[in-house]
């Protein structure tokens, strides 16, 4: 990954976000560039898609600093910060008939100036979902739905030649069969390549997120309790303490990436 200075990066000092009596998020900080993966992995309740939020501009901060290109998240105007990144989620409540054609092109609801047509077919056909173009939204299987937001996402992002910006994904392969779980990671690596894509995914399969992820964030508690690269985050002392299962770390016959294999 290219260095870059504070006028190319997300980052977070010192966050913290409290829902009633619970802090969700305690103290963390964390920087996000253009061009990595990112994978925030952790037990239930760890305060990941809590963090997402917040560092995606959803939900405003209780305590610390959030500065997208050197200016702080809540002062960029709403549509200006829907140009610079995307967020995926896990649910989708569409009550009413769309089709998945029209739920892509409301990716491109922050560039009303621009003629989206190309985008939108484009994306499609990089999510496989090109197929399912004139199909209502709501008729679809759960991991056709989010192969559909996937691209709604990237369409949102998608400047002359490609994605730019920041996607923040919540469980993107969570019901995608072997086939497209592998097809939507491959993806999503080979645009961060390019270098102007910076991805931020919440990922439960550990083995998924060593394979793919440039760094894995793994929260606990609502806190940031280790930061690195695969190798340096699924080991097995660091796993069992914070997900507290019997299991052993090996190395990965092809790819040589830690991977995780639980014990009977």
């Amino acid at each position: 990954m290219a260095d870059f200075d504070g006028a190319h990066l997300l980052a977070a000092q010192s966050i913290s976000y409290r829902a009633a009596s619970r802090m969700l998020v305690d103290g963390v900080s964390l920087t996000l560039a253009p061009g990595e993966m990112v994978a925030l992995i952790g037990p239930n309740g760890a305060g990941k898609s809590t963090l997402m939020r917040l560092l995606s501009g959803y939900l405003p901060l209780d305590a610390g600093h959030c500065v997208l290109q050197g200016r702080a998240l809540g002062e960029w105007p709403r549509q200006a910060l829907a140009r610079q990144r995307a967020v995926m989620r896990q649910q989708h409540q569409i009550t009413f008939p769309l089709s998945v054609r029209e739920i892509v092109a409301m990716g491109r609801a922050p560039w009303p100036e621009r003629h989206s047509g190309e985008v939108v077919e484009q994306v499609m056909a990089l999510t496989d979902s090109a197929n399912l173009a004139d199909r209502d939204f709501r008729q679809l299987s759960g991991g056709e739905q989010q192969r559909v937001q996937l691209a709604r996402a990237l369409a949102q992002l998608w400047h002359d030649a490609g994605p730019r910006g920041w996607l923040f994904l919540d469980e993107p392969t969570s019901a995608l069969d072997l086939y497209h779980q592998q097809q939507a990671l491959r993806l999503l690596h080979r645009l961060t390549r390019q270098g102007e894509l910076s991805v931020c995914c919440v990922l439960h399969d550990l083995n998924l997120a060593a394979l793919w992820a440039d760094r894995m964030v793994l929260m606990h508690g609502g806190k940031l309790v280790a930061c690195d690269t695969p190798a340096g985050v699924m080991t097995e002392a660091t796993l069992t303490r914070w997900y507290r299962a019997d299991l052993q770390i090996y190395s990965h016959p092809l790819e040589g990436v830690p991977q995780v294999a639980l014990r009977r």
